[in-house]
């Protein structure tokens, strides 16, 4: 959701920006179109980010050694993130 919404920041700066020539008199659409670019851009990024971040698989590998029979034992658990559900 964060990537389409940067996408669409980053779009409306560019309409503001480039392809409108009306002139206001309390604000610089060019400026604001420009942030709305800049923020739409930061906006992706940190989208991508997070979505690479939801991606990563943790394993644990956990070894014990009972001191009465010196056997060990290893448990070990792989962790994937979650599905997200389709409705």
């Amino acid at each position: 959701m964060s990537i389409g919404f940067g996408i669409f920041l980053f779009v409306v700066g560019a309409v503001l920006a480039f392809a409108l020539n009306v002139e206001v008199d309390w604000i610089d659409l060019d400026l604001v179109g420009y942030l709305l670019m800049g923020a739409g851009v930061v906006i992706t990024i940190i989208g991508i980010a997070l979505l690479l971040r939801r991606r990563t698989t943790r394993s644990i590998a956990n070894t014990t050694v009972d001191p009465a029979s010196g056997s060990q034992t290893t448990r070990r658990e792989t962790s994937a993130p979650d599905s997200p559900d389709v409705i």
